[in-house]
């Protein structure tokens, strides 16, 4: 079994189809092929199911797969480890974002681009409990993400900032004008939000069951700035982290403070593999982070907060 295969197989797993898992890797898809079939032969087992449209793994695809992407994320620390010690930084960095986190991870990865050329920079941008696995399973090295539970095994967290909660709506909505709303207040209310592997999504999700009232997520969405047109259009109201209501596209939206029970903070986290040391490039990007500065909540006073028309 050679690393080559496992790379193969990892990348037409991912893929779910042969022919774009070849352009990824830059090779022939005769070539992908055989390595897989050879590979297969070798495990005595078919690694995936072939259809004219589709490609899924089998069962033991699905064992195999785990730990092929352990072992390739390990073969790949090895050569970094030994690249450390000759005092050059090079191999691949691998980074995984949630939409909107209070990071500029584009900033970050600019500036490591321009001081690192020689090292493969790579970003995935998803649901922080996806983000949070892949961590976990060694495809990503670093993940910015807001989990409002913990972290899935082998994975831990370093905190970054916290924001309240707040409710979006248009400004002729009932609630508009209020100083301060009750999250049992909005049960009724038509919700939009994200999907449900959103670190923002679980925190609502959390903070509604805790008060007790009950609501309806009637539009879902995968992405911030079409939630925001959605409330503009008055279709529903949104509960958002403060950040995001400070955005450009939000300026016309009312903006309400949430209070009572239920409430909690939006924590934003870089999210590493547990008990490993993070990999030399890694560890030179979150040097560039102010961790000085984020070891406590980010809240402005209540009074800061007011609503926006």
């Amino acid at each position: 079994m050679e690393l080559r295969q496992l790379e193969y197989f990892v990348a037409v797993a991912e893929e779910r189809h042969f022919t774009k898992a070849a352009h990824r890797l830059l090779v022939s898809q005769s070539g992908l092929s055989a390595s897989v079939r050879a590979l297969e032969r070798e495990l005595g087992s078919p690694l995936f199911i072939r259809t004219t449209r589709s490609v899924e793994l089998t069962g033991a695809g699905r064992a195999l797969l785990g730990e092929a992407t352990r072992t390739l994320a390990g073969a790949r620390a090895a050569k970094e480890a030994v690249a450390a010690v000759q005092g050059l930084l090079r191999g691949s960095l691998a980074v995984g974002t949630e939409q909107c986190v209070t990071v500029d991870v584009g900033a970050l990865l600019a500036r490591f681009r321009a001081r690192h050329g020689s090292v493969e920079v790579r970003m995935r941008q998803a649901g922080s409990a996806v983000l949070a696995q892949d961590v976990a399973d060694g495809r990503l090295d670093l993940a910015f993400v807001s989990l409002p539970g913990p972290p899935p095994e082998g994975v831990r967290l370093l905190p970054l900032t916290r924001e309240p909660m707040v409710l979006l709506c248009d400004p002729r909505h009932p609630l508009a004008g209020e100083p301060r709303v009750e999250w049992a207040r909005l049960a009724g209310e038509t919700f939009v939000d994200w999907h449900q592997d959103w670190g923002a999504r679980q925190l609502t999700d959390q903070a509604f069951a805790a008060s007790g009232a009950v609501r309806r997520v009637a539009l879902e969405v995968y992405d911030v700035h079409t939630l925001i047109d959605l409330v503009r259009h008055g279709l529903g109201v949104a509960v958002v982290p403060r950040p995001i209501s400070r955005k450009e596209q939000a300026a016309t939206l009312a903006v309400v403070p949430l209070a009572g029970p239920g409430g909690s903070d939006w924590e934003v986290s870089v999210a590493l593999p547990k008990g490993d040391r993070p990999s030399p490039a890694a560890r030179e990007l979150l040097s560039y982070l102010d961790l000085a500065q984020v070891k406590g909540p980010r809240r402005a006073p209540d009074t800061e907060e007011g609503t926006r028309r």
